[in-house]
């Protein structure tokens, strides 16, 4: 017969080890989770000086199809080591000629960038689009303010190679369940 002591110490062991059979059960088995992706080489391809050809859509949310056709070229410089970039944009239409600037900047900790603008002539910036790039492409978003409207803002980098690439900038104000282009762009790399 087994001692009283030597019982109560086995019951308390074999209680432990059914404790941490059920505890084991109930924990849930996960996939290890990947690495963030380092997007902060994702901007490269636009440095340098581009010849740019830009639509800008007079009213995104009407039915008319009036737009403005501007021609001109894009500076693109590294800034901090490619942590950011600064977007010089010089272009002439029938209105005359406008510049305009841009500010990219990319946060390692959300592994996204921020977009945000400043035309010449109204000499303020506008508020950050943040997003990142998946296969290839880039795509920002920002919610803004449109006549009065509440509208969602989209900027997509996409057809990006070498020598070329096309950034068209949308518009929503359904949510993001149809998007109306605003701003056209298609740039072809300057040979220096």
């Amino acid at each position: 017969m087994m001692h009283p002591l030597r019982l109560s110490v086995v019951t308390v062991i074999a209680a432990l080890g059914l404790s941490v059979a059920i505890r084991a059960a109930d924990t849930p088995i996960t996939a290890p989770v990947a690495a963030e992706r380092d997007g902060q080489h994702d901007f490269d391809f636009n440095f340098g000086t581009w010849k740019t050809h830009i639509k800008r859509i007079t009213d995104p949310f009407s039915s008319s199809s009036a737009s403005l056709q501007l021609e001109g070229t894009v500076t693109v410089r590294k800034v901090w080591g490619g942590r950011a970039q600064l977007e010089e944009i010089e272009a002439d239409g029938p209105k005359g000629h406008w510049e305009g600037l841009t500010l990219f900047l990319y946060n390692p900790e959300s592994h996204q960038w921020s977009q945000t603008f400043a035309d010449g002539k109204a000499g303020s910036l506008t508020l950050p689009l943040i997003g990142s790039f998946k296969d290839g492409r880039g795509e920002l978003l920002a919610q803004d303010i449109v006549d009065g409207r509440s509208v969602l803002v989209r900027a997509v980098w996409s057809d990006i190679k070498p020598d070329s690439h096309h950034m068209e900038e949308s518009f929503s104000n359904d949510g993001g369940k149809s998007w109306r282009p605003a701003f056209i762009a298609d740039l072809i790399r300057l040979k220096p």
